[in-house]
């Protein structure tokens, strides 16, 4: 699944709610620009993205069932 397959699975989804899809999103995206930037600028991007996957935390405690499909 490429970013844009992705990014319209997460529309027709309505998972533009969901963070933990949004983070999907923009790994797949930093994954086929690798080739295009600097390894620098890779690693930030990766790093960024890696702290806004931490900020998140336990988002799913309480709603496991709606998120997983069944109980923890």
């Amino acid at each position: 699944m490429n970013s844009e397959q992705l990014g319209r699975y997460i529309d027709e989804t309505n998972g533009m709610s969901k963070p933990w899809l949004l983070v999907q999103l923009r790994l797949k995206k930093l994954q086929e620009r690798r080739e295009d930037i600097t390894q620098e600028a890779y690693l930030e991007a990766l790093a960024d993205i890696h702290q806004d996957l931490m900020k998140l935390g336990e988002w799913w405690t309480g709603q496991e069932r709606e998120v997983f499909g069944h109980d923890v």
